[in-house]
């Protein structure tokens, strides 16, 4: 091999030197390999199958974080340790609150996208923004603009990812959007265990009926279940959704009463073993709506 052939492969090979990146939610350790890949190498610290509203860093995440020089958070005060995760890695690692720059949705009395929770969640941020697609083009963006900061050497590279990730979530979406349209808007309107889908339903015209709130630990009162009961029969609601990580009890109790059928469980906080990704999570989500919902 001539030596300015070896140059040239040396060369390339510093140009492409691993940035170490990681997650705190697998649909970003996704979004970071999308955008990053063969330059950029990801950990999952909340891996599939992990719960996003329990999670805690532990000795051993801190001990895989070693050496990586941002981590990836949802934001949204989903994460409430971050602070704590940010004195124990030091101030050579930089955290990333994507959803930080990403408009939120508040459960706000008189809201437009909740009919029944505002009473019950008023004033909480929806931190669930990865169900939607435009915000997961706004993330892709965003991670491509961090990876560039930290690796100028391959700011193209990042860049001419992030276009072909945000132009895949531009496609799913109008997928989605064919999908839908099976359903009658009059029959729009999506119940669910806790106020997870709020992205979701305002980007493809649903109504959001959360029978819990923003949280899974919370627990509904026998007169807030008769509430969401009474507007299940007024709405001639045909459908409630479970989630996979959340206990269905409640929503079980709903069905018995209203006569409406319960629907395939849902992908709320997007860590489920099968489906996370956004395109895994948003196909199986579209599909078990399709199929509960249209005609």
């Amino acid at each position: 091999m001539k030596l300015t052939t070896l140059l040239t492969l040396a060369c390339a090979s510093l140009a492409h030197a691993e940035l170490k990146v990681a997650t705190l939610h697998p649909i970003l350790g996704d979004l970071a390999r999308q955008i990053g890949g063969a330059n950029v190498s990801v950990v999952d610290l909340l891996g599939p199958g992990g719960d996003v509203h329990h999670f805690e860093p532990s000795a051993r995440t801190l001990g895989e974080a070693r050496g990586a020089k941002l981590v990836l958070a949802s934001g949204k005060h989903l994460e409430g340790y971050l602070e704590k995760l940010h004195d124990n890695l030091g101030p050579s690692v930089k955290i990333v609150e994507v959803g930080k720059l990403i408009p939120s949705l508040k459960i706000s009395a008189g809201s437009e996208v909740f009919m029944c929770c505002p009473a019950h969640a008023a004033g909480g941020i929806d931190p669930h923004w990865w169900h939607s697609a435009d915000n997961m083009q706004r993330a892709a963006r965003i991670v491509a603009d961090e990876f560039a900061t930290a690796d100028p050497a391959n700011k193209e590279f990042y860049k001419t990812n992030s276009t072909a990730a945000q132009q895949k979530f531009a496609a799913l979406k109008s997928w989605a959007q064919q999908q839908i349209a099976q359903i009658p808007k009059s029959d729009r309107k999506l119940v669910t265990g806790h106020a997870a889908f709020g992205y979701f339903c305002k980007e493809y015209g649903f109504k959001s009926i959360p029978v819990l709130g923003i949280s899974r630990e919370d627990s509904a009162s026998p007169k807030y279940v008769t509430d969401a009961v009474k507007i299940i029969r007024d709405n001639k609601i045909r459908a409630v959704f479970p989630e996979d990580q959340a206990n269905p009890k409640v929503l079980l109790e709903i069905t018995r009463e209203t006569g409406a059928k319960a629907g395939q469980s849902l992908v709320a906080d997007g860590t489920s073993i099968d489906a996370h990704t956004f395109e895994t999570m948003l196909k199986h989500n579209v599909k078990a709506i399709v199929a509960a919902l249209k005609p």
